[in-house]
C-alpha cells in the first residue's frame, strides 16, 4: 500500500490562469515528427524528437506573443543526447560541438528564445517523478511576482536509455505547454498534500494525471511517497491547434 507520510515539507495548494494549453503525445501522432516550420532547417534538423516536441507546443500557445516568460521541465531532458556524448567520450571519439550544447536541459528554452528574438527570462526544472508538478508550482510563482506579463510552461520528456534500468514512474514520450496569462477565463487548481487522499481518477505519472484534467476539464491525481498531487479544472481556456 503506497503511504504517504513525509511531513519535511507543508502542504501546498494554488491556482494558475490558464489561457491557453496544448499537447503532443508521440503515441498518438500520425505525424513521427512536430511541425516546428518556425525553425530554421539548418537548427531544426540537429534537434532532438524531445527538443521538437517542447518546441511545438511553446509555439501553439505563444506564437502571437512578442514575449513571454518561459519555464521548461523534464524529468530525464536530453538524457539520451548525453548518454550518446558520453559514449564517444568513453570510445575516446571526438564530440560534437553541436550535440554538446544541445545536450543540456536548457536547449530547448535557449532555442526557442532566439528563434523569437525573445529576451524573457527562461527557466530550466528538473526534480524526479514530480518534476511537472514542481514546474507548475514555479510557474504560477513567476507568474504572481508579475501577472502582468505571461508565462508559459512547457513540459517535455522520453523514457530514458534502457541502460539506465527500469525508473519507477517512467514518463512516455511527450510534450504539454500551459500559457499563464491574466485573459485567462478557466483555472487550474493544484495542490500537493502530505497525507494520501483516494481520489476517483489516479494516474501512473503526473503528466497523464495533468492532461486527464485538461482534457477531461475534470480532476486528475497522482500519489507518490512524497505527497500526492490534484488537479482540478475550472472552465473556460482553449485548446490551441
Amino acid at each position: 500500500m503506497l503511504q504517504c507520510a513525509n511531513t519535511d515539507m507543508p502542504d501546498l495548494h494554488w491556482t494558475i490562469p490558464v489561457a491557453r494549453w496544448s499537447c503532443w503525445l508521440g503515441s498518438e501522432s500520425e505525424s513521427k515528427s512536430p511541425d516546428i516550420s518556425f525553425i530554421e532547417p539548418i537548427v531544426r534538423r540537429r534537434l532532438s524528437s524531445l527538443s521538437k516536441s517542447a518546441l511545438k507546443v511553446a509555439h501553439d500557445c505563444a506564437a502571437d506573443l512578442p514575449e513571454v516568460r518561459v519555464v521548461f521541465a523534464s524529468r530525464h531532458g536530453e538524457l539520451r543526447r548525453s548518454t550518446s556524448v558520453l559514449d564517444d567520450i568513453g570510445n575516446a571519439e571526438p564530440v560534437s560541438p553541436t550535440a554538446f550544447s544541445l545536450s543540456v536541459l536548457n536547449a530547448m528554452s535557449g532555442i526557442f528564445s532566439i528563434a523569437r528574438r525573445d529576451n524573457a527570462a527562461a527557466t530550466a526544472i528538473s526534480a524526479g517523478p514530480g518534476t511537472l508538478g514542481w514546474a507548475l508550482l514555479e510557474a504560477y510563482a513567476q507568474y504572481v511576482s508579475d501577472p502582468g506579463s505571461p508565462v508559459l510552461l512547457v513540459y517535455a520528456d522520453e523514457p530514458a536509455d534502457p541502460r539506465y534500468g527500469v525508473i519507477d514512474d517512467e514518463i512516455t514520450e511527450g510534450a504539454l505547454a500551459i500559457l499563464l496569462d491574466a485573459s485567462a477565463s478557466a483555472m487550474l487548481d493544484c495542490s500537493r498534500d502530505t497525507a494520501c487522499s483516494r481520489p476517483a481518477t489516479r494516474l501512473r505519472t503526473q503528466s497523464e494525471a495533468v492532461l486527464h484534467c485538461l482534457r477531461s476539464r475534470t480532476s486528475g491525481a497522482w500519489e507518490h511517497p512524497d505527497g500526492a498531487w490534484q488537479w482540478h479544472w475550472r472552465e473556460g481556456a482553449w485548446q490551441a491547434d
